[in-house]
């Protein structure tokens, strides 16, 4: 299998394309120092016995009054930012991985159903996604979080739930672009050769939407999560900027820019800029990936 990737178009124009291969290398660096973070952070900022109030709001090492030992400085409770950007970031992974996951298994499953069966089913499906098409993601997503967190709260699992409640408000507010995409391209596939004569031999439909169709329109589909992984990374970062995303005791890179920007004005602007930086980054290579991804799988580009 790994002699026919290497063997692939995809990989030789992978190999030619020099910004494909920068923007992997920067995407690796970044999700390598999430995963190892335990290993690779200079301290743990969620070891409430090593933190030092006295050390708060201390600049880069390289600045005026800085420390050696906290290349980035640290924050108002003293926690070291590198660190902290490197736990932060395996939250903003975790949460943008799953929910594009989650969104492309309901999107991709009920653009196949609508696609293939039609009719009412189709209809129905339809015309949710298009009011849902209506309002933007973000907002979709405030709405979803902020009635899961009520619902939550009152059973009294908020602070437990966030994480889970977050990864699915922004998979519910992202499904729709996978639906319409399977969804048209399953209305080509069901009506070419090999699904009437899996029909005319008596496969039946739920077996030719699994074995022939769903193996033949799932290309545009990784195109638009790899894609949408940036997307939901940064509505993740929005939604704890805005004070509704993961709680302050599993702070992402959305809560430090959100914890930042109350002492950008008073000149601590490492706060703000580093976690920021770091959200650029992973965010813009894997957007690159994407769009690379989408130029080497497109047949008339090759």
């Amino acid at each position: 299998m790994f002699d026919r990737w290497l063997q692939s178009p995809v990989f030789y124009s992978f190999t030619r394309s020099r910004l494909a291969q920068f923007a992997a290398l920067i995407a690796l660096l970044m999700i390598g120092g999430a995963l190892f973070a335990p290993s690779l952070a200079p301290l743990n900022p969620f070891d409430l016995a090593s933190l030092d109030l006295n050390d708060s709001l201390l600049p880069p090492s390289w600045m005026e009054q800085g420390q050696g030992k906290y290349l980035l400085g640290t924050d108002d409770q003293g926690r070291d930012v590198l660190s902290t950007i490197l736990y932060g970031s395996r939250i903003s992974l975790l949460v943008g991985f799953s929910s594009v996951i989650l969104a492309m298994f309901l999107g991709v499953g009920l653009g196949l159903v609508s696609g293939f069966v039609g009719g009412r089913l189709d209809a129905v499906i339809m015309r949710i996604a298009d009011v849902q098409l209506s309002f933007p993601a973000i907002l979709i997503a405030l709405l979803i979080d902020g009635v899961a967190r009520v619902i939550f709260a009152d059973q009294g699992h908020g602070e437990q739930m966030a994480i889970l409640v977050l990864i699915g408000s922004i998979s519910l507010a992202n499904w729709v672009s996978y639906a319409r995409t399977v969804r048209g391209s399953t209305l080509v596939e069901k009506n070419k050769e090999y699904v009437q004569a899996a029909r005319v031999i008596g496969v039946p439909s739920i077996a030719i939407m699994l074995k022939h169709v769903l193996p033949n329109v799932t290309g545009p589909v990784l195109v638009i999560a790899t894609i949408n992984i940036a997307t939901a990374i940064i509505t993740e970062a929005t939604l704890s900027f805005l004070g509704v995303g993961v709680p302050p005791t599993s702070p992402s890179l959305g809560t430090m820019i959100n914890n930042g920007n109350n002492f950008l004005y008073s000149g601590e602007w490492w706060l703000v800029v580093f976690p920021g930086l770091a959200l650029v980054l992973l965010c813009m290579s894997v957007n690159l990936l994407g769009d690379w991804l989408r130029d080497a799988l497109n047949p008339k580009l090759q």
